[in-house]
């Protein structure tokens, strides 16, 4: 197949309808200029997730996302359409290889003197659950593509309908050039079924929708400068918009929303969150410090309390730390919050302002044990998502500007908290120890969203390996470089500390002498096994992106 070819009669008689009402082909379509559009890796090519059907979930022949080559205007375009019918526009590891595959092949024209701009139609709730570590891979790829196109040919979002953008997902949506949206839209990190789980009703009552389109509607995102133009549900001004987007072009660099640093430190000074009773975070993990200052052999230095660093010979180690006295009350066991993922990119963003005219860059050490992301109201007004959109940009920005970086997990990494501190490295080395755990969501959560016990949840993981909470599980996943041994992750002993830091040491080694890309995750004898699918999209996209 080189590609399905949109039929111009069926492309108009889908713009008569609302936009919103439209499939993911019909979306794609009605943005093309008539007679452009032409579909790759489609559903004739069944590029179907080998994770569903295990599971006893009907898979869907191009895995809910629509990928489809044309113009815009007369200016080359490629267009990831999310399919929001399909498990909630969930990204899986076939959906996520599509949009991200896209998204390199329009960079690579635009390097060859071709600029070829990209759109993203966001319906979707993040990670799909039934495929939750790859896709939360499958998203951190995303992520780097969406950053590898931008300086050279616009990205634009669009969030136009009843689903909405959330997880991970948002965090590109921040990362876009420009963001367009609807009334209808809805843009946030954290969904609100899923603060309920983790936080109780009174943090946020997932049956307000008044109170939902209040924090997350796109009125209030554009109103808060999270958006760059607001449209009604109709397809030729959605259209008309997306033209003025790709003629506002490339901005100059550092005018990005997710670069300007500045200006999300003053958002966030100004804001003065109401608190409940001090939240106890005695029982927190210390784990994080206690490996930072084993690995670096100094003391931490805080960037913010919860947020500290160590300068060494060659790197800058970062962890993120539990804070009781943290302001943001959602965020003081050690989760991923506004302030965390503001002071992770202005560390970042100094080193690499500190190294510009070095020769070797210092590495950066992303000490991970993080219990996921923050879960509270404060953090989703605020834009959760566009603040950690910030911190990923940075990491994202020392890697391409030759910073090796490596992420050690030696704790807890979980969900968005993972996507924002670990997942944009080069290298990715964990502790083997039962304690030590990588995954989407925790469990509770996982169970309320996929309508599934826990209990059943752990069966699964037990045959679906993606699914699984086991460390030795993720590991054969194919982004793993290095699963070490230690007795016990709370108290590590000297021989710990140093089998750690050789694998740090040999870690940055292969980051200087390695593709500055995440192309790596693709080529370790795991994934050649296990990400069988992800290779054969990003083929059959490369061999038919300019077919005839």
């Amino acid at each position: 197949m080189t590609g399905l070819l949109i039929d111009e009669s069926w492309r108009e008689l889908l713009r008569r309808r609302s936009f919103i009402e439209l499939g993911a082909l019909g979306r794609a379509s009605a943005l093309l200029d008539p007679g452009t559009a032409r579909v790759l890796a489609g559903p004739f090519d069944r590029l179907e997730s080998p994770w569903l059907a295990p599971q006893g979930i009907t898979p869907q022949a191009d895995d809910g996302t629509v990928i489809a080559r044309g113009t815009v205007d007369g200016k080359p375009v490629v267009v990831a359409a999310i399919e929001q019918g399909f498990q909630g526009g969930g990204t899986g590891e076939v959906s996520g290889a599509k949009i991200s595959q896209a998204l390199l092949q329009a960079a690579n024209d635009s390097r060859n003197g071709v600029p070829t701009a990209a759109v993203i139609l966001l319906e979707t709730g993040g990670v799909r659950l039934q495929e939750a570590n790859l896709g939360l891979n499958a998203v951190a790829e995303i992520c780097s593509a969406v950053l590898d196109l931008r300086p050279l040919a616009p990205v634009i979002g669009i969030i136009a309908g009843t689903v909405g953008s959330f997880g991970g997902m948002s965090i590109a949506a921040g990362l876009c050039t420009r963001l367009i949206v609807t009334p209808h839209a809805r843009i946030g990190l954290n969904g609100p079924a899923v603060i309920e789980q983790e936080a109780g009703v009174d943090e946020f009552d997932s049956s307000d929708h008044a109170l939902i389109w209040a924090v997350d509607g796109g009125e209030r995102r554009y109103a808060a400068g999270l958006a760059d133009a607001l449209v009604p549900d109709d397809a030729d001004r959605i259209r008309a918009a997306l033209i003025d987007a790709l003629a506002a072009g490339v901005p100059e660099p550092g005018r990005h929303r997710s670069e300007q640093v500045d200006a999300l430190a003053a958002r966030l000074g100004a804001l003065n969150p109401s608190a409940p009773a001090q939240a106890d975070a005695g029982t927190a993990s210390r784990r994080g410090l206690t490996w930072l200052q084993g690995l670096s052999g100094v003391d931490a230095e805080p960037v913010v309390p919860s947020v500290v660093s160590a300068d060494v010979a060659g790197a800058r180690y970062l962890a993120v730390v539990p804070d009781r006295d943290n302001r943001f009350y959602r965020a003081r066991q050690g989760q991923v919050g506004l302030t965390e993922s503001l002071a992770l990119a202005q560390s970042i963003r100094n080193l690499i302002g500190e190294d510009a005219s070095a020769d070797v860059k210092r590495a950066l050490v992303a000490v991970v044990d993080v219990p996921s992301q923050a879960y509270g109201r404060n953090e989703e007004i605020a834009g959760l998502h566009q603040a950690m959109a910030a911190a990923t940009d940075a990491y994202h920005a020392a890697r391409v500007a030759g910073h090796p970086v490596v992420a050690v997990v030696v704790g807890t990494a979980l969900s968005g908290g993972f996507l924002t501190h670990g997942l944009q490295a080069n290298q990715i080395l964990a502790l083997s120890h039962p304690s030590v755990e990588i995954h989407a969501m925790h469990k509770q959560a996982a169970a309320r969203i996929t309508r599934r016990t826990v209990e059943e949840l752990e069966q699964l993981g037990s045959t679906i390996l993606p699914m699984s909470y086991r460390i030795t599980d993720w590991a054969k996943l194919g982004y793993c470089d290095g699963l070490l041994h230690v007795e016990d992750p709370d108290t590590p002993t000297g021989i710990d500390i140093a089998t750690v830091r050789a694998a740090i040491d040999a870690a940055i080694a292969r980051a200087r002498n390695a593709p500055r890309d995440l192309s790596n995750r693709l080529e370790s004898e795991a994934a050649r096994v296990t990400r069988q699918a992800s290779r054969r999209v990003r083929d059959l996209i490369a061999q038919q992106w300019d077919s005839p």
